[in-house]
């Protein structure tokens, strides 16, 4: 038996709303309400609210409910992730524009992070221009198959990581006397106890990942995202070098 909320309304939706509704309209809807409230609260019922039309009207569009929304969303934040590959020319420049392309726009949408990855369902708003331009630089750097599957996930991993967790967001309950605490918590800590983190704790203090009581959406880390753009792309230098070393031997 469904409870009186869950029941659907009778009769149609009005005109002028459901029958010139897009998907276009319900995905940039669904994201403007993801932004403003965050992913987990995010219901099709209130997509529909906003838009003036019964929930029926999106399942038209969508007929995979939520989930095919959502995957709808992350394809459209990052719709121009990827920057024009330039075929067997600069791959190295190529991956540092992913990255940081992809940063860029995380940092305008923020709360769909834990979509990303972290949810399945964003596989389903797969963007197979981006794979076929991961794939390419890859092949214009050196890899073959087999491997250059394993750096395609090295590369996706390093995309999606480092910025998901710079803009994991505050916690809900009371994140003001929260941060307090963890911030008197870390300048109370003993230096004979832990003397290195002390020693640099003016640097680390709200700039490093654990040392940190506000979120990357208020205070960026980008020095640590620049070093890390830099290792990925030293990382898969050194594997090549690596290869072509043994193969030479």
């Amino acid at each position: 038996m469904k409870r009186k909320s869950e029941a659907k309304p009778r009769g149609r939706p009005p005109k002028d709303s459901a029958d010139s509704l897009t998907r276009e309209q319900i995905v940039k809807t669904a994201l403007e309400l993801i932004d403003e409230k965050g992913l987990e609260t995010f219901s099709l019922r209130d997509a529909a609210r906003k838009l003036n039309v019964y929930p029926t009207a999106l399942y038209w569009h969508f007929a995979g409910g939520r989930n095919a929304v959502l995957a709808e969303v992350a394809t459209i934040a990052f719709h121009d992730v990827a920057p024009p590959f330039p075929p067997q020319e600069d791959w190295r420049g190529w991956l540092r524009g992913l990255l940081e392309r992809y940063r860029q726009s995380l940092q305008r949408h923020p709360n769909i992070a834990p979509l990303l990855g972290a949810q399945l369902v964003s596989n389903s708003g797969i963007n197979p221009l981006l794979v076929e331009q991961i794939l390419a630089a890859l092949k214009a750097a050196g890899f073959e198959a087999p491997r250059i599957v394993d750096a395609y996930n090295a590369v996706v991993a390093a995309m999606i990581g480092y910025v998901t967790l710079e803009l994991a967001p505050m916690p809900d309950d009371d994140p003001v006397d929260w941060a307090a605490e963890l911030e008197d918590r870390v300048r109370a800590l003993p230096a004979e106890d832990y003397p290195l983190l002390v020693e640099h704790l003016d640097l680390l203090s709200n700039k490093a990942f654990i040392v940190r009581w506000q979120s990357g959406r208020v205070n960026p880390l980008t020095g640590g995202f620049e070093l890390y753009v830099d290792m990925v792309i030293a990382g898969l230098e050194g594997i090549l070098s690596r290869r072509k070393d043994g193969a030479a031997a």
